[in-house]
C-alpha cells in the first residue's frame, strides 16, 4: 500500500512540472532555444520595448583622419624692432594678451640713437624756425635780398622734414617720441595666445635679423580641421560640402563645418590630399595638435536600420527577435551591415513593417534558456 502512495505522488509531481512549463509566458514548442525559428516569451514585460522595422536613408561617410591647426593668417611672429638686450619677458607660453600689451622690454641703443637724433633735429628746427623769422623781419626793412630770405626758408623746411622723419623712427620702434627712453618696450599687435617664446632675459636681441622671434602670438577663435583624403574618394570633398569633426578630446561632441579648400596636389609618399574644415573656437576648447576626424558624406542609399541592443551577436552569427503575436518572438538569424550612430543595418532577416525587439534580448534570451 505504501509503495502504491509513493508511486502516486511523483506521478502527481511530475504532473504538476509538466503544467508550468506549458503556461503562456514560456514557449510553446520543444525547439532548442539557442536555434533560430525558436519562439520567446518573456515572463515579464517590464525592460522590453519594440519598434516596427523601417526602411530609412542610409548615409555612407568617408571618414578622414585630421588634427588641429592653427590659421596661419592669423598667427604673428613678433620681432623687436631695434636690437638690445632683453631685460624682462612679460608673457609665457599659453598666456592669453589683449593688443598693445607688453610683451618683452629691452635694453636699447638703437632706441637711444634714435631718440637723440630726434631731439637733435628738432634742436636744429627751432634754430632754422628762429632765423626764418629774423630773416622775414630784416626783408621786410630791406636789410636783406629776396635771396638770403628764400634761403632761411628752405633751411626751415628742410629742419622740418629732418624732424618728421627722426620722430617717424622712434614711432617704428612703437614708442612716443617725446616721451620715449632707453627702454624698448615689444608690444602684441594682436589678442590672441602666446604658441611660444624664443627668447630670454639676459639675451641680446639682433631684432629682424634674430633666429626666432621673441614670441608667437595665434588668435584660435577659429581654427582648421585638416585631414588626409585619398585620390579615389576625391569626389565626396568639393568645396562647400557639409563635413562632420569630432575630436579624440571631446568623443560624445562634433563640430559642424563645411569643406573650405581642397589641396591642388596630390602626395606622392601617402596618395593623398589635404581637405580642411574652418571650425568657429570662440570658446577655445578646441587647441591646435588635437587628433580627430572629418566625416564627409559619400552617398547615400535605403536600407533598414535598427538598434543596436536590437541585435544579438553570437560569434560571426546576428540575431533579432521579431514578434509573432500574442506576447511572442522569433528568434531570427539576420545578416547586418554598417554600424551607424547606435544603429545596426540590417542586409537580410527583416522586412520593413515587422515588429522587432529594440530593448530587452536578453530578457527573452534568458526566458527561453529557463
Amino acid at each position: 500500500m505504501k509503495s502504491v502512495l509513493l508511486v502516486l505522488g511523483l506521478t502527481a509531481a511530475l504532473v504538476g512540472c509538466g503544467t508550468g512549463k506549458s503556461r503562456d509566458d514560456t514557449p510553446s514548442n520543444s525547439q532548442n532555444p539557442a536555434s533560430p525559428g525558436a519562439e520567446f516569451v518573456a515572463p515579464d514585460s517590464k525592460g522590453i520595448q519594440t519598434q516596427a522595422a523601417r526602411t530609412c536613408t542610409i548615409p555612407e561617410y568617408i571618414d578622414l583622419p585630421a588634427h588641429i591647426e592653427a590659421d596661419p593668417t592669423r598667427v604673428v611672429h613678433v620681432f623687436a624692432p631695434a636690437g638690445g638686450r632683453i631685460v624682462e619677458m612679460e608673457v609665457r607660453p599659453w598666456d592669453r594678451v589683449e593688443k598693445s600689451q607688453t610683451l618683452a622690454t629691452l635694453e636699447s641703443s638703437d632706441l637711444a640713437r634714435a631718440v637723440a637724433d630726434y631731439h637733435r633735429a628738432l634742436a636744429d628746427h627751432q634754430v632754422k624756425q628762429k632765423a626764418l623769422v629774423r630773416a622775414q623781419d630784416l626783408l621786410e626793412h630791406n636789410a636783406i635780398s629776396e635771396r638770403d630770405y628764400e634761403q632761411a626758408q628752405g633751411d626751415a623746411q628742410q629742419s622740418q622734414a629732418e624732424v618728421e622723419a627722426a620722430r617717424e623712427q622712434v614711432q617704428v620702434f612703437g614708442m612716443d617720441p617725446d616721451h620715449a627712453s632707453t627702454q624698448l618696450l615689444v608690444k602684441a599687435p594682436r589678442a590672441g595666445v602666446i604658441l611660444d617664446i624664443g627668447a630670454a632675459p639676459g639675451e641680446f636681441s639682433q631684432a629682424l635679423s634674430a633666429p626666432a622671434p621673441l614670441a608667437t602670438i595665434a588668435d584660435l577663435t577659429s581654427v582648421w580641421a585638416v585631414g588626409d583624403i585619398y585620390e579615389q574618394d576625391l569626389s565626396a570633398a568639393k568645396s562647400g560640402e557639409e563635413a562632420q569633426v569630432t575630436l579624440n578630446a571631446y568623443p560624445n561632441q562634433h563640430w559642424a563645418g563645411r569643406v573650405s579648400v581642397v589641396s591642388g596636389a596630390v602626395d606622392p609618399a601617402t596618395r593623398t590630399l589635404r581637405v580642411r574644415v574652418v571650425l568657429p573656437n570662440d570658446s577655445a576648447r578646441i587647441k591646435p595638435g588635437m587628433f580627430g576626424a572629418i566625416r564627409i558624406l559619400r552617398s547615400s542609399a535605403q536600407g533598414i536600420l535598427v538598434p543596436a541592443p536590437a541585435v544579438t551577436r553570437e560569434g560571426n552569427d546576428a540575431y533579432v527577435f521579431v514578434g509573432k503575436g500574442n506576447g511572442r518572438f522569433e528568434r531570427r538569424a539576420v545578416k547586418i551591415g554598417r554600424a551607424l550612430d547606435g544603429s545596426i543595418e540590417i542586409l537580410s532577416g527583416v522586412n520593413a513593417g515587422e515588429t522587432i525587439v529594440s530593448e530587452g534580448t536578453l530578457l527573452l534570451r534568458s526566458a527561453g534558456q529557463d
